[in-house]
């Protein structure tokens, strides 16, 4: 059940918030938790016992730690127990296809590969889970002693499939006293409409023109189109996430719950470094704190720090995807981030801000076509189209065509990841708040029902980051 459906909007949804705000506060947690675990089943009526099963060794790995609380070696059996049990889990249904296929054509063995189904959302709720056992051993946080508040914070059905990726310690107060004021529920109905029409009015039409091109054999396609599709897949990628990521954040307001952001503009970064400051915050946050801090960060020369860097790119590749055109992916945002950061980095700053802005926003496109394609030789023939290289031609029919047929949807992408709707806005909102007020209410009334006509005749509204 995906946040853009109208099962969900029209039925999930509104029974849960009827009953979730009709309940008085002591049961409000056990409603998160049921619906949680109802929502998470829809889709995975197998693997919801796995989802269970993790989140119930980590509360039990948390309270043995509390009762341990004088016996460091206990305390650190309890987490390393959590951390061998999570990540082995990822690893056995996210991993095992891709180890056994790398080594049986290394080594020429035949070993059988189980094909496992990838549970949805594993990725986001292991490192949730994680960041409490990991958080509580570190004395930074308090034991959670109720077991229905626990799974309620794992299984929270608006975060649990595709983040953000909330730490405990982000939601620990709110998990055991929220307020839900009239004036939180409109600000989250706001966000929720918001990310409602990132995803199905921009990422869905965007999307198509990216589906259009890469159906094209990448030998035969002309520089330009090879140039608007890759743009495409730009913005698809960012209103697709963010737009969950928004939705994802406004539901959690409607609960009494204030999830961190997870995108600021990433598009705006005038460098790599700022971007993976801008661009799935949370998941960078969570590397920063729990892999390369802990192995020194910055504090042990030169060289320590390149490895930890390289180190926390690699993972960041990987926990993407079981596929070497992710840990590719990783790798050069990681080259990069060292590059700025040891030569690039202050010559960069002397340009003028629009140099900046197009070094940064030409090197993540081209991540993108590591990100996407799943071959060395589709990277490289598509690479070659981009650049002329493969023969076919600076445009055609098709090029002129996909140009004329979606130049306004580009147009609103291109000011939708921009600033300037929001700077317009402030002083609009200063100035006369009260009509400011109104105008905000009736044009997300209209969104919303612009969504709803388009979801009702839509055919094409995929999630992507449902796969990892």
């Amino acid at each position: 059940m995906v946040f853009s459906s109208m099962t969900f909007l029209f039925g999930f949804l509104p029974i849960v918030l009827l009953f979730y705000y009709a309940a008085p506060l002591k049961i409000k947690n056990l409603i998160l938790m049921v619906s949680g675990i109802f929502f998470y089943a829809w889709g995975e009526p197998v693997y919801v016992v796995l989802m269970l099963f993790t989140t119930v060794v980590d509360y039990t790995a948390g309270r043995l730690m509390d009762k341990m609380d004088s016996n460091k070696k206990a305390r650190l059996l309890c987490l390393l127990g959590s951390l061998i049990i999570n990540l082995g889990l990822l690893c056995v249904f996210k991993y095992s296809s891709f180890i056994i296929t790398n080594i049986n054509n290394v080594f020429g063995t035949t070993i059988i590969d189980p094909k496992l189904p990838l549970p949805i959302g594993i990725s986001f709720y292991t490192f949730q889970s994680l960041s409490y056992t990991i958080d509580l051993y570190m004395r930074k946080i308090k034991v959670q002693k109720n077991l229905v508040n626990y799974i309620a914070y794992v299984a929270l059905f608006p975060q649990i499939v595709a983040g953000p990726i909330v730490r405990y310690a982000d939601v620990a107060n709110e998990l055991e006293s929220r307020q839900i004021g009239y004036s939180k529920v409109a600000d989250g109905i706001g966000i929720f409409i918001r990310g409602l029409a990132k995803k199905l009015l921009l990422a869905n039409n965007i999307g198509m023109v990216w589906t259009t091109v890469s159906a094209t054999p990448f030998e035969q396609l002309p520089t330009m189109t090879a140039w608007i599709g890759i743009l495409a897949f730009t913005f698809q990628i960012y209103y697709d996430f963010s737009g969950y990521s928004d939705m994802a954040i406004g539901m959690g307001k409607m609960l009494g719950f204030n999830f961190p952001i997870n995108f600021d503009h990433p598009y705006m970064a005038k460098s790599i470094s700022e971007f993976w400051r801008r661009w799935h915050i949370t998941l960078g946050s969570w590397f920063k704190s729990y892999v390369y801090f802990p192995m020194g960060g910055n504090r042990g020369g030169t060289w320590k720090t390149l490895r930890n860097l390289l180190v926390v790119w690699f993972l960041t590749g990987l926990w993407h995807g079981a596929s070497w055109n992710f840990v590719l992916w990783g790798l050069y945002f990681g080259a990069l981030i060292i590059l700025e950061k040891f030569f690039l980095g202050k010559w960069l700053k002397k340009l003028p801000n629009i140099l900046q802005w197009m070094y940064a926003f030409l090197l993540v496109v081209f991540g993108w076509v590591f990100f996407e394609l799943t071959s060395i030789s589709q990277i490289g023939a598509y690479f070659k189209a981009m650049f002329g290289l493969n023969g076919a031609g600076f445009g055609n029919q098709q090029t002129i065509y996909l140009l004329l047929t979606n130049a306004i949807v580009f147009l609103v992408c291109i000011v939708g990841s921009t600033t300037f709707l929001r700077k317009t806005a402030k002083p609009v909102a200063g100035k006369v708040p009260k009509i400011y007020g109104y105008l905000k209410v009736i044009i997300e009334i209209v969104v919303f029902l612009v969504c709803i006509c388009y979801l009702v005749n839509a055919s094409y509204n995929p999630f992507l980051y449902f796969r990892f």
